[in-house]
């Protein structure tokens, strides 16, 4: 490893090796893009602390013992006030499994936050005055404990877009290559 040799920084600092990128698995960073596993490591860290987040944020908001995905669909038909099919509510979030969807709709129902119907065959589901509600109460927590300490952080509102819209568009790559790594 090759030493930090700025001039500027303390006597401490310049004796530090350069460590590269911050990835979880070395053996896939020494490929040709690096950055690309940086990226995932840092994906993997995000997620988590998403779904940590999204679990705590709910249960502060009255709503104890949720999944992630519980609060995902919980959200997701909460979103324009109007009810969504099971297949659409699968195909926002990404969810290939309809089965994962269909027992969070019913763990929802269960605590009177959603409510399902039917639209010709089509399954659908909508949310109640009780999960809008709990959905407010976690748009305030939310606004309180982390919008404002991200904020904080300065971060250009527009780069955080660019990055969220990156990610969109990763994600299908990273579907097609499941798809060809399925076919294998």
């Amino acid at each position: 490893m090759t030493k930090n040799s700025t001039d500027s920084a303390p006597a401490e600092a310049r004796d530090l090796p350069v460590l590269g990128p911050i990835v979880s698995s070395a053996h896939l960073a020494s490929g040709a893009l690096p950055a690309l596993s940086e990226f995932e490591f840092g994906l993997i860290l995000v997620s988590h602390a998403f779904h940590r987040w999204m679990v705590r944020g709910m249960a502060a908001a009255g709503v104890p013992d949720l999944s992630p995905l519980d609060v995902l669909v919980l959200h997701s038909v909460n979103h324009r006030g109007k009810g969504k099919k099971l297949a659409d509510i699968c195909l926002v979030l990404n969810v290939e499994d309809t089965h994962l969807v269909t027992y969070a709709v019913k763990k929802l129902e269960r605590l009177k936050l959603v409510k399902s119907g039917r639209t010709g065959k089509e399954k659908t589901v909508a949310v109640t005055p009780e999960g809008e509600a709990a959905c407010l109460r976690y748009r305030a927590i939310r606004e309180q404990l982390l919008v404002r300490a991200v904020r904080g952080l300065g971060l250009d509102e527009g780069a955080l877009s660019q990055i969220a819209s990156n990610m969109r568009a990763l994600s299908g790559h990273y579907d097609q290559a499941a798809r060809s790594a399925a076919s294998l």
